[in-house]
């Protein structure tokens, strides 16, 4: 922003710049769980992406890839496992135990893919 351009109103004794915050990134938990990954292990990167402006299109980008991702590896795997909503009426013990099975495969692969790389 150019100072020259930045307007001003008046507050008691004091000229305040008038400021907007930024909209508010659309950040899920993935998303959160990669900027916590920036912080603890790859704080240059994450200094990086702070200082360019980049950090929350970068967070809101991996939380969109890796939700997609899950969405989709959940089904494929409870196609291949044969996981059926029949299962789920029948026994629906079995049914919660494979599918989080499946869940935690799933969030292995994402956390490699797009969260710890």
């Amino acid at each position: 922003m150019d100072a020259a351009n930045i307007k001003y109103h008046q507050a008691g004794d004091y000229l305040l710049p008038n400021l907007k915050a930024p909209d508010n990134p659309n950040i899920g938990i993935w998303g959160m769980r990669r900027k916590e990954h920036l912080q603890k292990f790859k704080d240059p990167v994450f200094t990086g992406l702070f200082l360019s402006g980049k950090l929350n299109s970068h967070l809101e980008e991996t939380d969109i890839a890796a939700n997609e991702l899950f969405e989709r590896l959940i089904k494929e795997y409870a196609e291949a496992d044969g996981i059926t909503e029949e299962l789920k009426a029948q026994n629906q013990m079995e049914w919660i135990r494979r599918m989080n099975g499946i869940r935690a495969r799933v969030e292995e692969t994402i956390y490699s893919e797009y969260i710890y790389k």
